[in-house]
């Protein structure tokens, strides 16, 4: 449903990302695990047209991605939740949210996203800087999904966020996923969180995709040792 071939990413001289190549099916979710600096946000930024690829294709039930903006890939079925979620602060729950309506041409919040997140019902009036981290990164999720996406975009979900709330977030995301029929890619460094939520596991060391594994098998004392400092 979604692959990525020989794709690179450059920081002028720097290269980033090298000639990385993977596929998600549908309905399927993929954990990308690594250390801090190692590729992870750079992979998820420039998969949405945040930061210009270099080379390579990506393409999203056969619609090639990789040259379009980042507002014509959301279009295109794609949805990024990013690192420290990036809610508007001064704007309310529910105008956040609509800000993720653009490509619907829908104007008022569905009930079926407040029925996937509660508390962001209840606190639809209240503006979002004033929520916790954990209910930022639900109304982040809730945004991403107004528009109504084949894949969506995780970047290290769980950062801030209060160890008892990791396990619900992972249990809602399976959730959507089966709701909705969307795929999932989540860059992560919480090896249990995974564990919880990927049914396949990429490591990306240096820029390359160095072991895959599914969850099914996995080896958690292997994935560790990538992840360990």
């Amino acid at each position: 449903m979604f692959n990525v071939s020989d794709y690179s990413v450059a920081y002028g001289q720097s290269q980033i990302l090298r000639n990385l190549n993977f596929n998600v099916g549908k309905n399927e979710i993929v954990a990308i695990m690594g250390r801090n600096g190692m590729g992870k946000t750079t992979l998820m930024k420039s998969l949405m047209g945040v930061i210009p690829s270099q080379s390579g294709k990506v393409t999203l039930d056969d619609c090639e991605v990789a040259g379009l903006k980042s507002h014509q890939r959301v279009k295109a079925g794609m949805a990024y939740v990013p690192q420290g979620r990036m809610i508007f602060s001064t704007m309310t729950v529910r105008e956040n949210i609509e800000t993720g309506l653009t490509v619907t041409g829908r104007r008022s919040v569905p009930d079926d996203l407040y029925d996937l997140f509660p508390v962001l019902l209840e606190m639809r009036s209240r503006r979002g800087g004033n929520l916790s981290g954990g209910q930022q990164q639900q109304l982040a999720i809730a945004r991403a999904l107004a528009s109504n996406p084949k894949m969506l975009l995780l970047d290290e979900p769980t950062e801030g966020i209060q160890p008892s709330i990791i396990s619900d977030m992972a249990r809602t995301l399976k959730m959507i996923r089966d709701q909705r029929g969307l795929s999932i890619i989540v860059s992560e460094q919480v090896l249990k969180f995974a564990l919880d939520i990927a049914d396949r596991i990429l490591v990306i060391e240096k820029g390359e995709i160095v072991h895959e594994e599914l969850r099914a098998s996995v080896d958690e004392a292997k994935i560790a040792s990538y992840l360990a400092v």
